[in-house]
């Protein structure tokens, strides 16, 4: 295996894997409150613009 940045070429894919499956169980997890976001911005917006 090639070796880049000094690192080991598997555990830099294996790593890279974890973080992308945190990320998407994270967002995974956020996307219940997108309505509620959604409504607090134009509730925002409304009150200034109004």
């Amino acid at each position: 295996m090639a070796r880049v940045g000094g690192r080991n070429s598997v555990m830099s894919w294996i790593a890279g894997i974890f973080c992308t499956g945190v990320v998407v169980g994270l967002f995974w997890f956020a996307i219940p409150i997108v309505p509620t976001l959604v409504a607090v911005v134009g509730d925002a917006l409304r009150a200034l613009f109004a």
